[in-house]
């Protein structure tokens, strides 16, 4: 059974590999925006484009972070089990 430090450790670099991946995802999507601005030349396309991926990444990152939380608050649960304070 894994300790409270573990589950601990183990939810906050889950965590942050979550949040890394948005700032991966939101340079590389900057990036790519500005690709095809330079290229079609069309700005509104660009911004449009990047727009839509970053709310994307956002609202997924935003939902993984939550089903952490909630992982390890079950998690939390049992290896606390009665003292747990939640």
């Amino acid at each position: 059974m894994p300790s409270y430090s573990e589950v601990q450790k183990a939810v906050r670099v889950e965590k942050f590999r979550v949040w890394f991946a948005w700032l991966a995802g939101t340079v590389l999507m900057l990036l790519v925006a500005q690709v095809v601005n330079v290229v079609t030349g069309v700005q509104p396309l660009a911004v449009g484009l990047f727009l839509v991926v970053f709310v994307l990444l956002t609202v997924t990152a935003y939902r993984m972070h939550a089903a952490l939380n909630r992982r390890a608050d079950r998690e939390r649960r049992s290896v606390l089990g009665e003292d747990y304070p939640g």
